[in-house]
C-alpha cells in the first residue's frame, strides 16, 4: 500500500496515543474543533448546532433525523486533517493517523480515493462518495447537492491498476448515458494526480472521393508505386491518398489494400507483370506487418467517416487523421487500433495521451471488433 506524505507529516501524533486525555486534547488543539464518534464505518456528529454548521457550509455528510448529520470516513478524515472534527471511539480520542490506517484496513484503495477526493474538495469542489459504479459525484463550483446536477462522475485509480479497453468503454458509456462527463483520476507512487475526460465517438468530414478507372501500380517490397503522373495526382485530388516523390506517387500498403477493395488500385508485381488479388495482397502485407488486418477495419471506418487518415508513426500512433488537405489543415486527432480485449499499463496510455496534447492533438483509440470500429477519446485536463 503506498504510503501517503500526510500519514508523516501526522506521523508524530502517534506518540500521543498513551497520553492522559486532557494532554491528547491539549496536543491535538481541540479547543473549538466539533467532536464526532466512529460508528461502524462512518463518524456521527450528534450536536445538531455544529452539524448544521458543517453541512451547510460544505455539504458534508448526510444529515439524519434528529438532526445529526453521518459522514463517510473520507469527509471525516478531511475534517479532521483540516482541524476542524476531532474523532472518538469508545469515549478515547482517535489520532488522525489512528483514524487513516483503520479506514485504510477495512476499505479498498481507501488511500487513492483520499488522494482524489482530498484534491478536488481543495479545487473547490463539493465531492460525495458515490455507492455506485463510480467513486465520486462532483457538483460545479458554487453549486450544492439541492440546487445543482451533478458535473463529473469520478473514477480514483492507481497507476499500477490495468488499463482494460472494456471497462473504459463501459464506464464511458454509463456515464454519457446520464448526460455526465467522466473523469479518470490517476494516482501516481508519489500521489500526485493526472486528470483524464473520457469520452466516446469519432470525428465525421465530408471529403470528395472521385470515382475513375482502376489505377495501375506495382508491388515493392513494403510500398506501392504509381508511376503514371496523371494517375497520381487524381488519387492526390480524390482523397489525398499517398506521398508524390519526384513524378511518382508512393502508397502505404494500407492505403493500397483500402484502394483495392474499392476498386481504384490494380497491383502487379513488378517481376513478373502479373496481377495480385486482395486477397495474395493482404497476405503479403501481413507478413510485413503482424497487426496490418487490425490496422486496415480501423483505417477503413476512418475513411468511410470522411477522413483523410496519414500514417502517425512520428506521433507515436497508428494514425494521424484530418477533416481536408493535410497540406493545408491541421491534424486533430492521432489514432491507435487496439483489439477489442486490449489491456495495457496506465503508464502506457499516460505516455500516449502526454504525446497527443504535447503536440496539440486528442488521442483516439480504436478497438476492433468483428463487426465494427468504436472509439475512445481520452484528454488530459485540469478539473
Amino acid at each position: 500500500m503506498p504510503i501517503l506524505g500526510f500519514i508523516f507529516w501526522k506521523l508524530a501524533e502517534l506518540i500521543t496515543e498513551g497520553l492522559p486525555q486532557n494532554t491528547l486534547t491539549r496536543s491535538l488543539g481541540l479547543s473549538g474543533i466539533m467532536p464526532g464518534e466512529l460508528v461502524g464505518d462512518s463518524v456521527l456528529i450528534k450536536d445538531t448546532v455544529e452539524a448544521s454548521q458543517i453541512y451547510n457550509k460544505g455539504f458534508y455528510g448526510y444529515p439524519q433525523s434528529g438532526g445529526s448529520l453521518e459522514l463517510d470516513l473520507l469527509e471525516a478524515i478531511y475534517l479532521a486533517e483540516s482541524d476542524r472534527l476531532a474523532v472518538s471511539c469508545g469515549g478515547e480520542q482517535m489520532p488522525l493517523a489512528g483514524l487513516i490506517k483503520m479506514a485504510a484496513s477495512c476499505q479498498l484503495d481507501f488511500e487513492i480515493r483520499y488522494i482524489v477526493y482530498r484534491d478536488l474538495r481543495q479545487r473547490g469542489y463539493i465531492v460525495k462518495p458515490d455507492a455506485g459504479e463510480f467513486d465520486f459525484r462532483v457538483f460545479p463550483r458554487g453549486g450544492t447537492p439541492s440546487t445543482t446536477q451533478t458535473k463529473y462522475w469520478v473514477l480514483a485509480i492507481s497507476e499500477r491498476a490495468v488499463f482494460t479497453i472494456k471497462g473504459l468503454f463501459e464506464e464511458t458509456e454509463r456515464s454519457e448515458r446520464t448526460r455526465k462527463e467522466l473523469l479518470l483520476a490517476v494516482v501516481d507512487e508519489e500521489g500526485d494526480i493526472t486528470y483524464y475526460r473520457s469520452s466516446t465517438g469519432a470525428p465525421q468530414f465530408n471529403v470528395k472521393t472521385d470515382q475513375k478507372e482502376q489505377i495501375e501500380a506495382f508491388l515493392l517490397k513494403d510500398r506501392v508505386l504509381v508511376m503514371d503522373e496523371t494517375n497520381s495526382d487524381h488519387l492526390i485530388c480524390n482523397g489525398f491518398f499517398g506521398k508524390k516523390i519526384g513524378k511518382t506517387l508512393q502508397l502505404s500498403l494500407i492505403e493500397t489494400a483500402h484502394l483495392m477493395e474499392n476498386g481504384r488500385v490494380v497491383i502487379h508485381n513488378p517481376e513478373t507483370g502479373k496481377k495480385m488479388g486482395i486477397g495474395a495482397f493482404k497476405k503479403s502485407a501481413a507478413s510485413i506487418q503482424s497487426d496490418f488486418e487490425l490496422r486496415l477495419k480501423t483505417y477503413n471506418d476512418l475513411r468511410s467517416k470522411g477522413l483523410v487518415v496519414k500514417t502517425g508513426f512520428k506521433y507515436g500512433s497508428h494514425f494521424r487523421v484530418y477533416d481536408g488537405d493535410p497540406s493545408s489543415h491541421h491534424s486533430k486527432y492521432l489514432v491507435h487500433a487496439v483489439p477489442y480485449d486490449y489491456e495495457t499499463s496506465w503508464p502506457e496510455i499516460s505516455r500516449a495521451v502526454r504525446l497527443a496534447h504535447g503536440v496539440k492533438k486528442d488521442i483516439l483509440f480504436g478497438r476492433v471488433s468483428k463487426t465494427q470500429v468504436d472509439y475512445i477519446r481520452l484528454r488530459r485536463v485540469r478539473p
